[in-house]
């Protein structure tokens, strides 16, 4: 194995979201604005108050399990951001990075959850079911046709190659986190220990407004 040079060049995070929770988060903001701002303005009583109270508390969470999860990579680490965490992880301290039910990260005997990227059954099922029904269709045919004398014929080598394996999404993501643990572990870059940091600036406004709307629930 070749080691890195210290002289080469870190390039660019590349970074691994979910669109569609992106979506999802911005539209459920936009909701809860709606409904909150509505309530603040028709209200009456500690009406206002409950419902400025309830969207301190909802949108941070809302951003925190839609917009915030994100993985960004790049040749000496890997920094993962779920909804109340930041883990910063170099790749010499990554033991294994793997998508079963969940993608996850392992290191320094931690599992770490990889929040942004979403692992499918249905779209692992969908990207496996055509090699199979191809491999099946072939066999049949051949059967056929074989069992009259005549020979099959072959698959154009050519084709197959282009199309190659098909993989699911997240199965791709964790591919090349992988390849990039693989050619980084070495760097003198990607070396060091995990670090963990809680996300209080998403932590405290939904506790403080979760607080606020139970006092004002009681006394109201």
């Amino acid at each position: 194995m070749t080691t890195p040079s210290p002289d080469e060049p870190v390039y660019e995070d590349r970074v691994y979201r979910s669109p569609m929770a992106v979506v999802t988060g911005v539209l459920l903001i936009a909701l809860t604005l709606w409904l909150c701002g509505d309530a603040v303005v028709r209200g009456s009583g500690n009406t206002p108050w409950v419902a400025l109270a309830v969207a301190l508390c909802a949108v941070p969470l809302i951003v925190a399990f839609t917009i915030r999860p994100a993985v960004f990579a790049n040749d000496d680490r890997l920094r993962v951001r779920n909804p109340f965490r930041v883990i910063e992880l170099p790749w010499g301290s990554v033991d294994a990075v793997r998508a079963g039910y969940s993608a996850e990260v392992r290191a320094e005997g931690t599992k770490y959850q990889l929040w942004s990227v979403p692992v499918s059954l249905r779209e692992r099922k969908k990207a496996n079911r055509p090699q199979s029904s191809r491999g099946g269709g072939l066999m049949g045919r051949g059967g056929g046709v074989m069992g009259r004398g005549i020979a099959a014929p072959r698959p154009q080598a050519g084709a197959d190659a282009e199309a190659g394996p098909r993989r699911a999404g997240a199965d791709q993501i964790i591919d090349e986190l992988r390849g990039l643990r693989e050619r980084g572990a070495g760097r003198p870059g990607a070396q060091g220990d995990v670090l963990v940091r809680w996300s209080y600036e998403i932590i405290a406004p939904a506790l403080v407004g979760a607080l606020l709307a139970i006092v004002l629930l009681a006394t109201g």
